[in-house]
């Protein structure tokens, strides 16, 4: 698989990028789309090793500015669980730049991957960012993508599409945060486009969902009724796992959310008992990251048996 990651633009860019986005295309002048250090690439092939029972990195390519520490065992409850960590050594994604991540789990793997920080998209100028994530679960696989939050900064474009490929026997928990911007500095909303949208679908090529939330503060005020509603950050996040666990994994969702303060979310049964889908709103990235955790620690149980701990970040 890793023969595919070429320096080739056409490989990095999304297949049709929607209008909104494509608005702001354009020539740049300096560091133009496709250079060097414009495309960043990683590919990942995770499965249960037979010799030690172990989730390992079968499969791994990576293309600065994106690659992966090794594989981690951090849950004692879960021996078996690879942990691992996206790194982004130019600290944000800059106008033009090209990401795409394809992450497969096989073989009865069970793996967390989260970033190492927030996802900074600074500002802009000229053009816009993409993030391509592909995402191909097996049967009775079992996977957590967690990652940190999307930092927007003042006049930042940014487009990212999940392509998220789950096997009907097998589960998949997949998080997004969007924060306001760089709040401590003065900035809340001052970007001019974040556009997130998500497709499940099954081993079979099924659809399962379409979601998709665009956010274009400067056209539309994020407070008002029926938009953000006072609150400033927004939370997505996506439960794939087969139609035996849905309706008590969305109960039981439903009342932990109920819970938190300062939160307001609700879950839904996706189409045809295919999984749930959680929306989330709150004050603070905190706020929303430990009810993520929590959603976590829930399915985990579910699922799997086995609590959740967090994560550690050094």
């Amino acid at each position: 698989m890793s023969q595919n990651y070429t320096a080739d633009l056409e490989h990095y860019t999304p297949d049709n990028v929607p209008p909104e986005v494509e608005a702001y295309g354009g020539k740049i002048d300096q560091l133009g789309v496709g250079r060097p250090g414009k495309l960043g690439g990683l590919l990942l092939r995770l499965e249960r090793d037979e010799y030690n029972g172990k989730t390992s990195v079968k499969e791994q390519y990576s293309k600065v500015p994106l690659y992966t520490q090794r594989a981690l065992y951090q849950e004692e409850a879960l021996p078996s669980m690879a942990y691992m960590y996206i790194i982004s050594p130019s600290g944000g994604m800059l106008q033009g730049d090209r990401y795409r991540m394809d992450i497969t789990l096989r073989n009865n793997a069970s793996a967390h991957i989260t970033t190492q920080g927030a996802t900074r998209v600074y500002r802009m100028e000229k053009n816009y960012a993409t993030q391509i994530v592909n995402i191909d679960v097996g049967e009775d696989c079992y996977f957590e993508y967690i990652p940190d939050q999307i930092i927007p900064y003042i006049n930042s474009r940014f487009y990212q599409i999940a392509n998220i490929k789950v096997h009907d026997s097998a589960t998949m928990l997949y998080s997004e945060i969007m924060v306001p911007g760089r709040v401590a500095s003065g900035e809340s909303f001052q970007y001019d486009i974040c556009y997130m949208k998500a497709v499940g679908k099954n081993q079979n090529d099924d659809l399962r969902f379409v979601d998709v939330a665009i956010l274009e503060p400067k056209k539309r005020n994020m407070k008002y009724f029926g938009v953000m509603e006072g609150y400033e950050t927004i939370g997505n996040m996506y439960i794939m796992t087969p139609k035996k666990h849905v309706e008590e994994l969305n109960q039981q969702i439903n009342e932990a959310l109920g819970n938190f303060a300062n939160l307001y979310a609700g879950a839904t049964i996706l189409p045809n008992d295919s999984g749930v889908m959680i929306r989330m709103l709150g004050d603070q990235f905190s706020t929303l990251r430990n009810a993520i955790f929590e959603v976590v620690r829930i399915t985990r149980k579910k699922i799997l048996n086995a609590p959740f701990s967090g994560i550690r970040k050094g």
